[in-house]
């Protein structure tokens, strides 16, 4: 090969170099400047590891000074090259070779080919697998719904994926207590982020949640959010500190102190808003809280909304129905008239249980054919007159898994200070009117405490009281005076430090013994390790109650929990708690209605406490009867369509069913320790289903997706990751294996080989090219277009006649064939049929073309049929059921014109080349 100063190459061993250009030549070494790093490098002559860059007819180039052009005529005058063409506006232009621009990337691999630039055979299988699975997963159902680190539970893959998959999803999530509300908040929300349906995201918490909310996202769903408070806020001047982070995890708190911080919150665009105990939203007709206020003026702002509350009508008819508006003011207007339509929930719910049952129900909702199959009558009837639209709630009944409650009472005789109270509040909460923590020596609960926790060592048991004072007292004496292992886990702690008492707790070998948490520990924790509840005393509110009890009673409790509640005889303390035990049944069962039974029994149950207990036996029956009704009503009424409609079970088992199919194959296993393989990444054997990865010294990508330095332990057995926190899970939606694939696939790796292969009858010298093109089309991600048209990778092997030969020699065939060719020998292939390549090139694109049409076709009907039919479901639903918005139908509309329209541009893209020799 001759050199020539001026000369553009590049280089085979770094391909990081850029385009090089030859400076100096000097007794058989030939030396180039790389102008892109900043580099020389001297090379050998006779041997360098160079190839001539030499563009063609076609060819785009682009000069050092931004000028880009298509070449129309290569012009050779003393062994340099210069290059005529024209632009996209049609000016013509002239540039030497010299006036490259040094950052060239011949990402084409036709240009790689052609100029000497070619991988192994294994390379070019990774690129070939990567089309494949991405092109698999584009098309699956369950996509969004992979990468959870969660138990398949029915109830929450049914949510995940029936509003994951809406446009901008406006609902209530209200299971009951211990369900999992915030996994499928978060499933929910991967869901979004994966598809593309959302990419900003605001979660607002209660304070003591962040950090669980923060751990929670990360654990689960690889969502790395971001934490905002005062002083993250004040870090930036001038810009909006809401819009420098995708994902924002905030307390609502921080917005209830800061004007300023509510101001900039809704400034920012949020595609998504969450919101978390939602029930602290308080409002009225005339005078909304001012939480309220705010979250009211951010859902006018963003276009998805979900509220999450275990407690739906916890502060009563009025506040649920405020809760509703926030997600469709034009739905939910009048309170008057959403009495009355959930008046009607209980009609529905008989005709409903009459055609279950095969019975001919007396009546039908207007419009449906009594001559359908129950099995087609009842969705249509959920559909049209349920609530599920926007309003989700799972009951325990319907969801099974969780443990027996076991009441553990303990009377206890009162102290003389106590007998002569005239405060209920004084005889309910006696600690809390006594100065100091001298109380903690004197208290008779206090020494039945102390014996009952050593008595159950080691079992761990988790107490909880009204108040930080009575929290932090008791926690002292437990721990310095009685000699037991404890914890304090209060409002009066920071975040970080409640983090670490909670995981001091958790710890199974050298933790606390107890927790004792003030009424905060109520809510959104989680301590389902433990099967010991102390109520040290008893709230007036049966609903926090139901909450404190859901702390252990919740799905993932491996065993039947106690219930403790000592109380003094004689005494308010005993009062409440028959109320609560012999009226409402809520130590041994879930009580859902809690609020409402409350509110009706609120003021002859404080003149019981009082003292006046002339009529309390009265009182207890009263209350009995009424629990049984309301809870009868709620089985029978709206909680029984709600049921229906919040959990197809049916629906959410085949889901299930496609998700473990996936996890049970060894596809991604493979693929993925074949990538490690290829791209230097170090992995050895930690045990079934589990590798452990390190960065490799000569790795081919900079740094490996979500790889720190010190190595990563990873499992791709979904049982394994729930028992082993301290493992990555990998499934295909983990961003350590996404984003490597899409890596792949951004760079040249694998997108030419040569090599030679011997088959009988075809003469020696005979060429195949084996192509892979896939289909491109540009789209916003909302749309989801590749649901219809996805990557649909095209196979073509040509042989010298043009005939694609792809049916008779599989790629997996072909490769066991190949054998590999050295880079000189490649080299010399090249140089030979150089014209011979771009002919079957020029084959094997006319034949994907035609291929191309029929996919093309095809997606269009799939967009058609599907959007097409999900509008006419929607405009018919709407006529009945307003809860279904009009901008959902416009947004469907649109997004079916547009897909349309993009998919009729779709184009051919090549991903890789593989030229084969007979031999």
């Amino acid at each position: 090969m001759e050199y020539i100063i001026g000369q553009r190459w590049v280089s085979h061993a770094d391909m990081q170099l850029g385009l090089g250009i030859v400076v100096g030549l000097e007794d058989r070494r030939v030396t180039l400047s790389f102008p892109a790093v900043g580099e020389e490098r001297t090379y050998a002559a006779h041997n360098a590891p160079l190839t001539r860059l030499r563009f063609k007819k076609e060819d785009t180039v682009e000069t050092a000074d931004g000028r880009r052009f298509e070449v129309t005529d290569v012009i050779e005058k003393a062994g340099l090259l210069a290059y005529a063409g024209v632009d996209e506006q049609g000016n013509e232009h002239r540039a030497s070779e010299v006036e490259l621009d040094a950052f060239v990337q011949l990402t084409t691999p036709q240009q790689r080919l052609l100029n000497g630039h070619f991988d192994g055979h294994a390379e070019f299988a990774l690129r070939v697998a990567t089309c494949m699975q991405l092109d698999r997963l584009q098309r699956g159902e369950v996509r969004g719904l992979l990468g959870s680190r969660t138990s398949l539970l029915p109830h929450q893959v049914y949510i995940a994926s029936e509003v994951g998959q809406r446009h901008a999803p406006r609902v209530l999530l209200a299971d009951e207590v211990g369900l999992g509300k915030t996994i499928e908040a978060g499933m929910i929300i991967h869901r979004q982020l994966l598809t593309g349906r959302s990419e900003r995201v605001l979660v607002l918490v209660p304070a003591p949640l962040l950090h669980q909310w923060l751990v929670e996202m990360l654990r689960r769903f690889s969502l790395h959010f971001a934490l905002f408070d005062e002083e993250r806020l004040q870090q930036h001047e001038g810009d909006n500190p809401f819009e420098t982070e995708q994902l924002v995890l905030a307390s609502t708190a921080l917005f209830r102190r800061s004007p300023a911080a509510r101001a900039l919150a809704l400034a920012a665009d949020w595609d998504l808003v969450v919101v978390d105990e939602a029930h602290h939203l308080q409002w009225s007709e005339d005078a909304p809280g001012e939480d309220y206020q705010f979250v009211d003026n951010l859902s006018r702002h963003a276009a998805g909304l979900l509220l999450l509350t275990a407690t739906p009508e916890q502060v009563g008819q009025e506040s649920h129905f405020a809760r509703l508006q926030l997600l469709d003011p034009a739905r939910f207007r009048d309170i008057q008239q959403f009495r009355q339509q959930e008046a009607e929930y209980r009609r529905w719910s008989h005709v409903i249980e009459q055609l279950e049952a095969g019975e001919t129900p007396t009546e039908l909702p207007e419009g449906l054919d009594p001559d359908l199959p129950a099995e087609d009558l009842i969705p249509r009837i959920l559909d049209r007159h349920g609530t599920g639209r926007v309003l989700f709630r799972n009951t325990r009944a319907s969801v099974a898994g969780f443990p027996e409650r076991r009441l553990a009472a303990a009377p206890i005789a009162p102290p003389l200070t106590l007998q002569t109270a005239q405060d209920p509040l004084q005889a309910l909460y006696p600690e809390r009117y006594e100065s100091g923590d001298d109380w903690v020596q004197t208290d008779p609960r206090v020494a039945w405490l102390t014996s009952t926790l050593k008595a159950m060592r080691p079992a761990k048991a988790l107490i909880i009281c009204s108040g930080a004072e009575t929290a932090i007292a008791l926690e002292h004496y437990l721990h310095l005076r009685a000699g037991i292992r404890s914890a304090a886990f209060h409002e009066g702690l920071s975040i970080i430090e409640r983090d670490r008492a909670a995981a001091y707790f958790a710890d199974t070998e050298n933790g606390a013994q107890t927790l004792v948490c003030s009424e905060i520990g109520s809510e959104g924790r989680n301590f389902q390790f433990s099967q010991h509840l102390v109520l040290f005393d008893l709230p007036l509110n049966p609903d926090l109650l139901e909450q404190r009890i859901g702390r252990l009673d919740r799905i993932g409790q491996r065993g039947d929990i106690t219930i403790h509640v000592p109380y003094f005889e004689g005494t308010a303390q005993e009062t409440l708690f028959r109320w609560l035990h012999e009226g409402l049944d809520i130590f041994r069962n879930s009580c859902s209605a809690g609020q409402m039974i409350y509110s009706r029994f609120s003021e002859p149950l404080l003149n019981a406490l009082g003292g006046d207990n002339a009529d309390f036996e009265a009182l207890l029956s009263e209350t009995r009867g009424f629990t049984n009704i309301t809870k009868q009503e709620l089985r029978e009424g709206r909680d029984r369509l709600l049921e229906r409609n919040s959990c197809h079970r049916d629906e959410a088992e085949r889901l299930i069913r496609e998700i473990e199919a996936s996890e049970a194959s060894t596809a991604l296993e493979t693929y993925f320790t074949g990538l490690c393989d290829i791209v230097g990444v170090e992995h050895e054997h930690h045990s079934a289903h589990c590798l452990v990865l390190r960065p490799g010294e000569h790795m081919l990508m900079p740094e490996f997706p979500h790889l720190p330095e010190e190595g990563r332990t990873v499992t791709f057995d979904r049982g394994i990751a729930l028992a082993r926190e301290d493992m990555a899970f990998l499934t295909w939606e983990h961003p350590m294996v996404s984003e490597s694939m899409e890596a792949i696939l951004a760079t040249e790796l694998g997108n030419t080989a040569i090599g030679t292969i011997a088959l009988k009858g075809v003469a020696p010298g005979s060429l195949l090219l084996e192509s892979l093109f896939t289909v491109s089309c540009p789209a916003p991600r909302q749309l989801q277009l590749q649901r219809f048209l996805s990557l649909s990778p095209l196979r073509i092997l040509v042989d010298n006649k043009g005939r694609d030969l792809s049916g008779l020699m599989p790629h997996d065939k072909l490769s066991e064939l190949v054998t590999r060719v050295n880079r000189s020998t490649g080299l010399a292939i090249i140089k030979q049929v150089r014209g011979q390549v771009e002919e079957h090139l020029n084959a094997a694109t006319g034949i994907a073309g035609k291929q191309l049409r029929a996919v093309i076709g095809g997606a269009r009907d799939a967009a058609d049929n599907t959007l097409g039919g999900e509008i006419e479901r929607l405009e018919a639903l709407q006529r009945i059921n307003p809860q279904v918005r009009q901008d959902e139908i416009d947004h469907l509309r649109w997004q079916r014109e547009e897909s349309l329209r993009l998919i009729d541009r779709a184009s051919l893209q090549l991903q890789a080349v593989r030229l084969i020799v007979t031999r």
